[in-house]
């Protein structure tokens, strides 16, 4: 894999790892912020693993009456209290990993206060991601939508739920013990707080090792 080649990814929420180690892969990333919000993909959601299999994760959104609407002003909606079930299917699902009391701190706070707008959620948790796994963060967000900057890969429908047709041929995701392993094996791609709770610090090298290059 060519180090200088950029990619362009969409927004994501706690992120899968196959996002993240394409984010670790290349020298610059690219932030779709002018896209039109797609539905069933992992811009709001998020797959865990529970007792009884993979969980998925929904931040329910403000719909409004535009029928396409830049992601970047997609709102959230609270009406229901989805962060305090969230939190506790997480709780539930990770408070006997190795990891999770360790990053307890850092995680719950985006389970507490009230963001504005998705994309907004999205960026920040990517930031405290990236600091906690010593990722470097070079993200930067596109100016207008459709234009793909030079010498990058367009990724933005790629790492995505939906995707069974045109998987990432480098992308094998390497194998770690997960909370569940001796009752489900290895479940690949889930999201990075599934790595992140049960690897810590060896986070980044099950990053690594997942992109042939």
């Amino acid at each position: 894999m060519n180090r200088t080649e950029n990619i362009l990814l969409s927004t994501s929420y706690f992120a899968p790892v196959h996002y993240y180690a394409r984010f670790i892969a290349h020298s610059k990333v690219y932030i779709e912020q002018f896209e039109h919000f797609n539905k069933q993909t992992y811009r709001n959601r998020a797959v865990i693993l529970g007792g009884n299999g993979p969980i998925t994760l929904i931040v329910p959104v403000i719909k409004g009456r535009r029928p396409k609407i830049h992601v970047k002003d997609i709102k959230i909606s609270y009406e229901m209290n989805w962060q305090r079930n969230q939190w506790q299917t997480i709780v539930s699902a990770y408070n006997s990993s190795p990891y999770f009391e360790y990053y307890f701190d850092e995680i719950k706070p985006f389970f507490e206060k009230k963001t504005t707008y998705l994309f907004d959620l999205n960026q920040e948790i990517n930031e405290t991601i990236c600091e906690l796994l010593d990722i470097e963060n070079t993200s930067i967000l596109t100016k207008n939508f459709e234009q793909v900057p030079k010498i990058t890969l367009n990724f933005r429908e790629t790492i995505s739920p939906k995707n069974k047709t045109a998987p990432d041929s480098a992308f094998q995701p390497a194998e770690y013990t997960q909370v569940f392993s001796d009752k489900f094996g290895f479940t690949p791609n889930l999201s990075i707080l599934d790595l992140l709770f049960n690897e810590g610090p060896n986070s980044y090298t099950i990053l690594e090792e997942s992109l042939i290059r």
